[in-house]
């Protein structure tokens, strides 16, 4: 190696970095995590998958209270939105738990809880925006419908429209170019209100109505279907998410598109991690959580103290002290970050970017504005994954969400530190990111999938 090669940092590809072996298992990889995402569109349904992944590997329910002890794996279903598995490993456990936690909800439309109106022969359901989008993104694309209605006697109804390729879909409309004059001279964000996002989800009117005909039609057709009335919507999770599935994007099929990698890129590659890393001396736990993009608040959210919860269930149970165990832990927050794109380069700041296909991407603060909202990760903690990560050959890379005013944005990682656990943000670029399309690459992904298994190993 030439002097200037140690001396110097420079950010290269994982294809120039790791070789062919690696290129051609990310390929590999991604094909199964494409099948995840494309029945992942609720974070109800990616709980459900890792769920179904978790017990195919040997984990178990777990329940407060039960004996521990070494070999154990076991997983707590937090209402079917959230998961923590978690394995027990052979060493004390006051010297603490290697943890990942990544979110499994993305941005979307949620119908409201009086969605279903007519207006001039067609029928549409009112919704309100969950998390940051550019509703333009929104308008004129195929749209499906996902979600649980619980009906006045307790049953609980899955609900799927817009999936399969026989299913309707649903759809928002836009202004044609010839009538838009008047739009096109407002910004982005005013030129799109959020009430206007409506579906449109019907036209044809019920025979025998003479109110509300189409709309009869469409509550005539869910009733049938689904056994659901309109005041079933009251106590009703229903979200609009895109139709489309995943695909290999690019000639060289070096990319996925796909609806909500942001965050189940990061989500699925630290299930299989958790599963592969088998056998190691160290506690290890997945967490999988909902609301981070409406802040992690409530039950299903990182800021909830089930957390606090477990860890201290499992440290009496295996003689150790809860607060012991904090302090000696780490946990990967396993989120996205923005990708350098050329086209709107103006808004990146390219050194401390996060580049498409030179590996996972490490952040050690996110936040706005002077750091505002970020637990800023020790130099310690960086040079400890650092180390982790160049001696298990992973290729990775420093990175920031964007230029410093510009914008910003959270993860998870503030709520772990505030636990006294030693907590940064490690994940995959996103390109595009909260469309209803992103974008991520084959390699980047594996090597978070890498990455992940490596922290749960290392000394």
């Amino acid at each position: 190696m030439s002097e200037k090669n140690i001396l110097s940092y420079e950010k290269k590809t994982v294809y120039e970095k790791a070789g062919k072996e690696i290129v051609e298992k990310a390929y590999e990889y991604a094909k199964d995590y494409v099948k995840f995402l494309d029945a992942s569109k609720t974070e109800r349904e990616a709980i459900r998958e890792g769920v179904r992944m978790a017990e195919a590997a040997g984990y178990r329910p777990y329940s407060f209270g039960m004996p521990l002890k070494a070999g154990d794996k076991l997983y707590y279903n937090n209402r079917g939105k959230g998961l923590f598995m978690f394995r027990i490993g052979t060493e004390a456990i006051n010297n603490g738990i290697r943890i990942t936690a990544a979110h499994i909800d993305s941005p979307r439309l949620d119908l409201k809880q009086v969605p279903v109106y007519e207006d001039n022969g067609m029928c549409f359901l009112k919704t309100h925006y969950y998390g940051g989008i550019r509703k333009y993104q929104w308008l004129a694309t195929p749209l499906a419908l996902h979600g649980v209605v619980v009906k006045q006697n307790g049953e609980v109804v899955d609900v799927v429209i817009g999936e399969n390729d026989t299913d309707p879909v649903m759809y928002i409309t836009d202004l044609l170019p010839h009538l838009a004059a008047a739009e096109n001279e407002k910004t982005v964000g005013r030129a799109f209100s959020a009430e206007k996002l409506n579906i449109l989800v019907g036209s044809r009117p019920m025979e025998g109505e003479e109110k509300d005909k189409v709309k009869m039609g469409v509550l005539n057709y869910l009733f049938e279907t689904y056994g659901i009335t309109e005041e079933d919507f009251l106590s009703a999770e229903l979200s609009i998410v895109p139709a489309a599935k995943a695909r290999d994007v690019g000639l060289d099929r070096s990319m996925i598109g796909g609806y909500g990698h942001d965050d189940r890129c990061c989500a699925y590659p630290s299930i299989t991690a958790m599963i592969d890393a088998d056998e190691q001396v160290h506690t290890t736990m997945c967490i999988l959580v909902d609301k981070e993009e409406t802040g992690s608040d409530g039950v299903s959210g990182m800021q909830c103290h089930l957390i606090l919860d477990l860890l201290s269930e499992i440290s009496k149970a295996l003689g150790g002290n809860d607060a012991t165990v904090r302090a000696n832990s780490k946990c990967l927050s396993s989120d996205v970050t923005a990708i350098f794109d050329p086209a709107f380069a103006d808004v990146f700041e390219y050194r401390n970017a996060a580049l498409l296909g030179c590996g996972v991407g490490m952040c050690k603060f996110t936040g706005s504005r002077g750091k505002g909202g970020t637990s800023d990760a020790s130099a310690e903690l960086v040079g400890w994954v650092r180390r982790c990560l160049n001696e298990a050959g992973v290729v990775w890379q420093t990175c920031e969400l964007g230029r410093v005013d510009v914008g910003g944005g959270g993860t998870v990682a503030k709520f772990l530190a505030n636990h006294n656990i030693d907590t940064i943000d490690l994940g995959v670029g996103v390109l595009s990111m909260h469309a209803p399309y992103e974008l991520i690459s084959k390699v980047d992904l594996y090597e978070a999938y890498r990455a992940f298994e490596a922290f749960y190993h290392f000394e």
